[in-house]
């Protein structure tokens, strides 16, 4: 049955919600719409969108996660993790398609999270999780070669190996301005924390001159991307550097509202969406969730409710193509920037939403002054933090199935796509996790002084471990008519039907030699399966009268 639940986190959080709360979520929305600015217009750039795409999901997207989440401090909106997808369904389906997609996406989310889906996704592996998240970073930093070099290519193919194909062929036309702009932006970006850190030299030097010790404080509280963003499109713009801008490549970015608009549907579209509409769906609701268990790490905030979160991912990424926008998730830097700068509510990521929506509205003309390379640098450097790449170091401490489905995940996130990548993933896992069980289930033969054949059954008789009881039909056979075989279930914690079906195989052979068997010391699940089968009644005594194992 369906136990339909909707309670944002948002009516829990404002229960004795006071001044000074808000106070501290007013802060700390203002800072993550600073930091979500650069990020929103880069990540739809890079997506093959408008920037404008990006503003406007991280604006509503961002508002509707907030009000209708089961978080009290994520926020939703484009992430980096979406790049590679979006570029690659814009290239194979084009902008109408990505919409519908987008869309459909959000049914799927909302109804993952109505049917109590949300924590099945804690069941993708681990090894998979970082295996494509380091191949996303790897492809997310080659989408962003062309204008960190500042190549002239019209446009980009989706491939990984024809990018660097193209990339390799394009040389020629490198620019030395955005290539020192976007490195300027990503070496500023590694470094610009570490100048604010308790022993750097900054910090200590701010102690000896009066003013400076609280001049540096308020230096530790601006984000990086918005200080590489500002100083470097003002240089840029002071020498008239000759690269490529945000208003030089897109022409304008709107400052009023986006237009509803329906986008053509048909079932007939919607069909041929499945595999889009799947991996949008998919990536939305691992990153969301993941990015929801890390910010229950590392704040004080109540656990969130997954499926709460699935069902606001679903209403976020089904409204905002009607208004142009992109897939949307929660975001792990922003909601990590959002704790940080004291978020007690929900209400921060209202707030951060209120103002990027009057930011764009108001100083949208400030953006085009952006160079596509100091773009590029911020989202290298979102590549790199993204990537968990001491993982790679570190496989040799780890089991063999773990290390494959890693690698191979990674490779085939790189090589083909992350839905190839995610599929195979899970198939692995679940041959190689079948695989592992069947080794714990063991049969074992008892000596007797009788002649009965007597074995104990251990672990889980299931189907990738029935094979074991052929060795059991073996003996039978080879031993004179007339043979009884009992079998010791009290260390059998489990029983599906594929072992049951194995268990009337063994009783059909040894009836043929007319022999006797006998299963004896059933736990409780066992048990059950057996008696619903009937299985109970087809042998020739029923099961021993000894107290059943709790």
């Amino acid at each position: 049955m369906i136990s339909f639940a909707f309670r944002p986190r948002l009516l829990d959080a404002l229960r004795g919600y006071d001044r000074a709360r808000f106070s501290r979520d007013l802060g700390a929305g203002l800072t993550v719409a600073i930091v979500a600015l650069p990020l929103a217009m880069a990540f739809a750039i890079a997506s093959g969108l408008k920037p404008e795409a990006g503003l406007w999901t991280a604006i509503i997207a961002g508002l509707l996660i907030s009000l209708f989440g089961g978080s009290s401090v994520q926020i939703g909106g484009p992430a980096g993790a979406f790049i590679v997808i979006v570029y690659g369904i814009l290239e194979r389906y084009g902008l109408a398609n990505l919409l519908i997609a987008t869309a459909c996406a959000g049914v799927l989310l909302f109804a993952m999270g109505l049917l109590r889906l949300g924590r099945l996704v804690r069941y993708v592996p681990v090894s998979i999780v970082i295996g494509f998240t380091n191949g996303i970073a790897v492809l997310i930093a080659a989408s962003q070669l062309k204008d960190w070099l500042g190549l002239s290519i019209a446009k980009m193919p989706a491939d990984f190996f024809a990018q660097l194909r193209t990339i390799g062929s394009h040389l020629d036309t490198f620019n030395p301005f955005a290539f020192a702009l976007g490195t300027a932006c990503f070496v500023g970006l590694f470094l610009w924390p570490r100048l604010w850190h308790a022993e750097s030299p900054v910090k200590k030097l701010a102690q000896h001159i009066p003013g400076m010790e609280e001049a540096s404080q308020v230096g530790a509280r601006i984000p990086g991307p918005i200080v590489a963003l500002a100083t470097l499109t003002a240089l840029a713009w002071y020498f008239r550097f000759p690269v490529e801008t945000i208003g030089t490549k897109f022409g304008s970015i709107p400052q009023g509202l986006p237009a509803f608009q329906l986008p053509d549907f048909s079932w007939e579209t919607v069909k041929l969406l499945v595999t889009p509409t799947l991996t949008i769906a998919l990536l939305g609701a691992i990153e969301s969730l993941l990015c929801a268990r890390v910010a229950d790490q590392v704040s004080s905030m109540p656990r969130h409710d997954p499926n709460q979160e699935l069902m606001a991912q679903g209403l976020a990424n089904f409204v905002v193509p009607f208004f142009g926008g992109m897939p949307a998730t929660g975001t792990i830097a922003r909601t990590v920037t959002n704790i940080r700068a004291g978020a007690t509510s929900p209400v921060a990521g209202i707030v951060h939403a209120v103002t990027l929506a009057v930011i764009v509205l108001v100083a949208a003309p400030l953006a085009l002054l952006v160079p596509l390379a100091v773009l590029a640098g911020i989202l290298g450097f979102v590549a790199w933090n993204m990537g968990e790449w001491r993982e790679f170091a570190h496989l040799k401490k780890y089991s063999l199935h773990y290390r494959l489905l890693m690698t191979g995940t990674f490779a085939l996130t790189v090589v083909f796509d992350l839905t190839v990548a995610v599929q195979v993933g899970l198939v692995t896992a679940c041959v190689l996790f079948i695989r592992t069980m069947s080794s714990l289930f063991s049969v074992e033969m008892v000596p007797t002084e009788d002649g009965t054949l007597r074995y104990d059954l251990y672990g889980s008789l299931f189907f990738g471990a029935t094979a074991k009881i052929d060795p059991i039909v073996q003996a039978v056979e080879s031993l004179p008519p007339g043979s009884n075989v009992v079998l010791d279930a009290l260390h059998l914690v489990h029983l599906d039907t594929s072992g049951l079906d194995a268990l009337r195989q063994l009783h059909k052979v040894i009836l043929l030699r007319q022999g006797s068997l006998a299963v004896v010391n059933l736990h409780e699940q066992p048990k059950e399966v057996i008696e619903r089968a009937g299985f109970l009644t087809e042998l020739e005594q029923h099961v021993a009268s000894e107290e059943v194992a709790a």
